[in-house]
């Protein structure tokens, strides 16, 4: 740290590098990518490119968001993981574009999500992985469009009701967590995982031989669970302090 407590000072970036910097993805979209560029502070000059679709500002040391950055009204597309990032900011829920947000590998604890969230109506994936979330907020119970969500390597010790009812989730990454006991875990992963092919019919909409079939596949899955040993799993990370640790300690190698 230097004196005065300021942090490094990073690289400048200009209009004129920003513009250099815009790519045209394979599907012809705009994308703004600063990754990996040593930026300490939100460059204010990119707001004059808030045309483009996508924005990737990962792998910096950027410690805050302002709220200007709502003035990207047509971003479908938001990268901030690997930084230092520890508050999303309330205007963020202007973004009603956006389709995927990615703030894994920061330093977001519950109180950094802001309320707002619960406005991005048509967002489809959320990384809230390696971060220092010690709940899940319930914000993420009202964006009906989800279809993957990003909550490994925090500190949660449950999972609310709301994310299993999201109608749409087909991905749920929750591992690394101190959930008290992984037997409950593995049962609310295992229901995410099937929603995706599961279709509930009565036997009297089914014909004959469909319900032979049925009935067959039934019987042969309960013989599996039969045969299936009722020893309790070993943890796998028994000598580790908690299941973040490893995760934690090598948070750098994600920048």
């Amino acid at each position: 740290m230097a004196k005065g407590g300021k942090g490094p000072k990073g690289k400048k970036i200009t209009l004129s590098v920003a513009k250099n910097c815009i790519k045209i993805t394979f599907d012809g979209r705009k994308r703004l990518d600063l990754s990996k560029m040593g930026i300490t502070t939100f460059p204010k000059c990119i707001l004059r490119l808030n045309d483009v679709d996508e924005l990737d500002l990962s792998r910096n040391l950027i410690r805050k968001i302002p709220d200007s950055i709502s003035k990207f009204q047509n971003l479908r597309w938001l990268d901030l993981h690997s930084n230092y990032i520890d508050k999303i900011p309330e205007s963020i829920g202007q973004m009603t574009s956006l389709l995927y947000l990615n703030v894994s590998n920061n330093r977001l604890t519950t109180n950094g999500l802001p309320v707002e969230l619960n406005q991005l109506k048509n967002i489809r994936t959320v990384n809230l992985g390696l971060n220092h979330l010690d709940n899940v907020p319930t914000t993420l119970g009202a964006l009906k469009e989800l279809h993957e969500v990003g909550l490994h390597d925090n500190l949660l010790n449950t999972i609310p009701a709301s994310i299993s009812k999201l109608p749409k989730l087909k991905k749920l990454n929750i591992k690394r967590n101190p959930f008290p006991k992984d037997d409950e875990t593995d049962a609310f992963v295992d229901t995410i995982k099937r929603l995706e092919n599961l279709h509930l019919v009565e036997e009297k909409d089914l014909c004959a031989q469909c319900l032979q079939k049925c009935q067959q596949a039934r019987e042969k899955l309960n013989k599996i669970k039969s045969m299936a040993p009722t020893t309790p799993r070993k943890a796998i990370f028994s000598n580790l302090v908690s299941p973040n640790s490893m995760a934690k300690d090598s948070q750098e190698d994600w920048r």
